[in-house]
């Protein structure tokens, strides 16, 4: 009986580690990256960016900007990051990780545009590649409820044609660019349902 015993409560240790090694993307078991501290990304995010020999930053917006600012020459192949409301999906072949992005926050990536654009909803810090590289543009964000202006500074976008701003979750607001001869003004959202990737913004 206690042979029996032993065997049976070794086979359960088996299948609870193993459940629990499988559950990095489940929604019902807590994953490495759901509990970590603020300032970690979790061991599964870790790993899978050292794969790619990409040195982990200390939290998840430093991961994002790394990430996007990356040379096109440079970028991994093989590597998806793609930016959701609630977090940063990181993929390679069948492995998933999310990493939270705290909830007080929405991360907004915009490429505007002169004649080429994409069609994008969540932007991919990896893939997604915009018109105008390297261009200087002077960006106003308004609430509109209360008419704040969280965003009135000259911006830079990335070689892959693209600039970020974090901004308050759960707003209506409106964004006006300007490249010096060109501008263009849209409404943007950050609410649960809205895109983090625009690319609808033809400069006129």
């Amino acid at each position: 009986m206690n042979l029996s015993r032993s065997a049976a409560s070794f086979g359960a240790l088996v299948l609870l580690v193993s459940l629990a090694a499988c559950s990095g993307g489940g929604a019902s078991s807590p994953t490495p990256a759901a509990v970590a501290p603020s300032t970690g990304l979790g061991a599964d995010a870790e790993a899978m960016l050292a794969e790619f020999d990409i040195s982990a930053p200390a939290n998840v917006k430093d991961l994002i900007e790394q990430l996007q600012s990356q040379p096109l020459a440079e970028r991994p192949a093989g590597l998806m990051a793609s930016v959701r409301v609630d977090e940063l999906l990181l993929s390679s072949g069948k492995n998933e990780v999310g990493v939270p992005i705290p909830a007080d926050d929405f991360h907004l990536s915009v490429a505007p545009y002169l004649d080429d654009t994409h069609d994008c909803y969540f932007h991919s810090l990896t893939t997604c590649v915009g018109e105008l590289a390297d261009e200087e543009l002077q960006v106003t964000i308004t609430d509109d409820a209360s008419n704040e202006v969280l965003l009135d500074e000259t911006v830079t976008t990335f070689e892959n044609g693209f600039f970020d701003v974090w901004l308050p979750a759960g707003r209506d607001l409106t964004m006006r660019i300007d490249d010096g001869e060109n501008t263009a003004e849209v409404p943007v959202g950050t609410g649960a349902d809205d895109p983090t990737c625009v690319t609808t913004v033809q400069l006129s």
